[in-house]
């Protein structure tokens, strides 16, 4: 069996551009196929994390560095491709798990409870979160009050405090003072000694030259680069120091070129890329193409609804009004069949089956 934490192939993920909520309605209960503009966030991603390994995730804003993350924590799933995530996650981000709505003592017992934890062990790990996170009487007041800065200490402190077998960090140590950083800074340190797997989301190079033993630049929708830290990182200054230089019309148009070559990302054209690769390497597999579309979409928890159950869900809706309108009529159910006008024609008086 191979020895990893976390293994993700062929990852995508597609994100429908519906102008209102009525559109996206609209195309949940639709049968017929429309055209829908859609953005892909990630266009194949493969990597895998070892165990004890601390890997950094770098890329400019919109590169799919969060959508990985939170597509490995759990939060939402791939389009396709194989995500295995061996052990409990937890994820550190500002705007992550909290609700808004609850003080943030409720927000600890709350997460503490989703990850598995009694209510013993709440009580006797609170006062330690509570101190870590060092948000005074704020933490009995509802987390909607909370500054950025407050949400991320005490997003970090639960998530540190839980003790997951993977802890994400998303950007949650580029806000906070200096105190709190060093706090989180010791607290990694502390998790990487215990051979614990961290994912450390940061535009911060030097965070994650400090921090991380493997980088993935992620360049708009696409796995760049993967390797030793050093190396990384050195070849993404470069990428940034050459966009630097570039005009205000330099910088639009790449960006304009790489989101519509994220626009128009073919899952079909990957899809058969793959299938071509893997033949070429093993040529005499059969019936590879199958297997790639198992490997695609064998794991995948779709976000649509499929055709057969479109059509259950009207079938249903359609068997809901009729007895509505039954019942509206004053008829049985045996009278609407035999005469079925009788549902524009609702009499006054109810009939009851054997009664004159």
């Amino acid at each position: 069996m191979e020895d990893y934490k976390v293994k993700v192939q062929n990852v995508t993920k597609e994100y429908d551009l519906f102008k209102t909520q009525s559109e996206k309605l609209r195309s949940f209960f639709s049968v017929s196929k429309k055209s829908v503009p859609h953005f892909w966030s990630l266009m194949g991603i493969s990597l895998t994390i070892q165990p004890g390994e601390t890997l950094g995730l770098i890329g400019v804003n919109g590169s799919g560095k969060s959508t990985l993350s939170n597509i490995i924590s759990g939060i939402i799933p791939q389009t396709t491709g194989y995500v295995d995530v061996r052990g409990e996650t937890s994820i550190v981000a500002i705007s992550a798990g909290l609700r808004n709505n609850l003080t943030g003592r409720e927000n600890i017992r709350l997460k503490s409870l989703m990850q598995g934890m009694t209510n013993e062990q709440i009580d006797e790990v609170m006062p330690d979160i509570i101190s870590f996170a060092d948000i005074g009487d704020f933490v009995d007041q509802p987390v909607k009050s909370y500054s950025s800065g407050m949400r991320s200490r005490l997003g970090f402190a639960i998530a540190v405090h839980i003790k997951p077998d993977i802890l994400i960090i998303d950007e949650a140590l580029s806000v906070g003072d200096d105190t709190f950083y060093q706090k989180c800074v010791d607290k990694i340190t502390e998790f990487k000694e215990e051979g614990k797997t961290i994912i450390f989301v940061s535009h911060s190079l030097k965070q994650i030259q400090m921090l991380c033993d493997k980088v993935a630049w992620i360049n708009y929708g696409e796995l760049k680069m993967v390797g030793d830290t050093k190396e990384v990182t050195a070849k993404y200054r470069e990428f940034t120091k050459w966009f630097k230089k570039l005009s205000k019309k330099e910088k639009h148009e790449f960006e304009t070129k790489r989101k519509s070559i994220q626009k128009n990302f073919s899952i079909e054209k990957y899809q058969k890329k793959v299938a071509e690769e893997m033949q070429k390497n093993a040529p005499d597999e059969k019936n590879v193409p199958a297997k790639v579309h198992k490997l695609f979409y064998g794991s995948v928890i779709s976000e649509k609804m499929s055709v057969w159950n479109q059509l259950l869900t009207w079938g249903v809706l359609l068997v809901v009004i009729f007895f509505c309108l039954v019942n509206i009529s004053g008829y049985s159910v045996g009278h609407i069949i035999s005469d079925p006008s009788a549902l524009i024609h609702p009499s006054h008086v109810l009939h009851l089956p054997g009664v004159k």
